[in-house]
């Protein structure tokens, strides 16, 4: 099964992550987002973070996971490359995050991802949409 796929969108641009439970589906997710912002092989899992998100449900936990990465990316200037998700329920999550310092010399950055959007988003038992804002 593939980690994720692109998905057509006319403004915006998405994907579809897979995974058998809802970990692997949160992992994927993470790493399908920063598959589009950057080419991930290049991208060395060399610093480590903790995130923790809460939500309201499955999809809104989703969306603060992936908007949480957004602003790491973008406050922090980081890439991440592996993501581990330590705990999960429908209100919490627990991940460890690796990657680096963006730099332009060795990384090929292809766009900037604005948020995760509830543009049809949809999450169920093995698979997740999700729609950025670019």
């Amino acid at each position: 099964m593939p980690r994720f796929k692109p998905l057509a969108h006319p403004s915006d641009i998405g994907i579809i992550a897979y995974g058998k439970t809802k970990k692997e589906i949160f992992e994927n997710a993470a790493y399908g987002m920063f598959s589009i912002m950057a080419d991930l092989k290049k991208v060395k899992a060399i610093q480590s973070l903790e995130i923790k998100v809460s939500g309201e449900d499955w999809g809104n936990l989703l969306i603060n996971w992936l908007n949480e990465l957004i602003y790491y990316a973008d406050a922090k200037k980081m890439l991440f490359s592996k993501f581990k998700i330590k705990k999960i329920n429908a209100t919490q999550l627990e991940a460890a995050v690796s990657g680096e310092k963006i730099d332009l010399d060795r990384h090929s950055i292809y766009r900037s991802i604005k948020a995760a959007t509830y543009n049809q988003l949809h999450v169920s038992s093995n698979q997740a949409k999700i729609v950025f804002d670019v």
